[in-house]
């Protein structure tokens, strides 16, 4: 089980003494992109090659699976993320998979999702999407929740450690660090700031 160390560097932390499972517990920002790229080529592939799908039909899937994700995206971060675990053992689990980011917020090695983590949610989200649409229209559906999903870790690494000069990024980036610095109980949408609307988290 993971204890909390003390590092030598006070942006980041050491979660393990295996050197192993401290080396699995950092992840380089673009990892992501090695992931998701080869299935969203392998999804646009299915869909474009499936007769029986109209450009518009098409269109609206992939734009549907976008805004799947961007809701499922709160959730995790609101219901998951921030799970007000009571036990030590549940708060440690917290801990490791997104209060340590709270924590050391700049530590540019655990700001995505680790690959691991990654694989397995993609596939358990593209068994109960297949389950729901079938296999016609689980593949555009899928290329836009995965497209989602890349949009959402890029963003995240990118309001923390990219310059951000354009007002969309800027503002997403402000939004964000509200989140860190002033309200932790508010603020969940990190890639869009919709359903923080919807859902009333917003900021006071």
């Amino acid at each position: 089980m993971a204890k909390h160390f003390v590092s030598n560097d006070p942006g980041s932390v050491r979660l393990f003494e295996n050197p192993l499972l401290e080396a699995l517990s950092k992840t380089h920002w673009t990892a992501p992109i090695w992931i998701a790229v080869p299935v969203l080529a392998w999804m646009a592939w299915n869909a474009l090659a499936t007769p029986s799908l109209s450009w518009p039909l098409l269109i609206a899937l992939v734009l549907a699976g976008f805004l799947v994700w961007t809701l499922t995206e709160y959730l995790l971060h609101r219901f998951v993320f921030h799970f007000h675990a009571r036990g030590p053992w549940g708060r440690r689990l917290v801990f490791l998979f997104h209060g340590v980011h709270h924590d050391y917020p700049q530590d540019a090695k655990r700001l995505v999702m680790p690959p691991a983590v990654t694989l397995v949610l993609a596939v358990i989200f593209y068994a109960l999407f297949r389950l729901l649409l079938g296999e016609v229209w689980v593949a555009p559906f899928f290329f836009g929740f995965a497209a989602g999903y890349l949009n959402y870790d890029l963003t995240h690494y990118a309001v923390h450690h990219f310059p951000c000069r354009g007002r969309y990024y800027a503002r997403l980036r402000q939004y964000h660090m509200r989140h860190h610095y002033q309200q932790p109980d508010r603020g969940y949408g990190v890639s869009v700031t919709f359903w923080d609307r919807v859902f009333g988290t917003t900021y006071d």
